[in-house]
């Protein structure tokens, strides 16, 4: 199944909420994405909303890959639309098998709309050390 940089959006909008204290709200996060403000079909909005909750569960071990490879900026004081996009960069290129180059591109295009101006060469260069081969994940 190939993943849109819509559905990404939306798992990168539902991670954000998780990662704000709503991780145990999943009827209220649905309905912000339904809300018309995520982009974007119904079927995109809900495989990205599916995307981040897989993600979500497995965020302690994207942020422990995460941490040997940013070393200055600990994950815990990444902005949080950056640590969100690095585990789903993360899960996708080390769980789901996703191709690295079109995940890493989609991500980074992502960073570039909702994050700040130096978050998407942080992001690239994240997940570009985190597909590369030999890299503990």
């Amino acid at each position: 199944m190939t993943i849109t940089r819509n559905a990404r959006t939306c798992a990168m909008q539902a991670l954000f909420q998780f990662d704000s204290g709503r991780d145990g709200e999943h009827d209220a996060v649905i309905r912000s994405l339904q809300s018309g403000e995520s982009p974007g079909n119904e079927s995109e909005r809900r495989e990205g909303f599916a995307l981040a909750t897989r993600v979500w569960e497995r965020r302690a071990e994207a942020d422990a890959a995460t941490a040997a490879l940013s070393l200055d900026w600990p994950v815990h004081r990444q902005p949080r639309v950056d640590r969100n996009l690095i585990r789903l960069g993360w899960y996708e290129i080390t769980v789901a098998g996703v191709s690295p180059a079109h995940c890493i591109n989609d991500i980074v295009e992502i960073a570039k709309a909702y994050a700040s101006e130096k978050s998407a060469a942080f992001v690239n260069a994240v997940l570009d050390q985190m597909a590369k081969p030999g890299t503990p994940s």
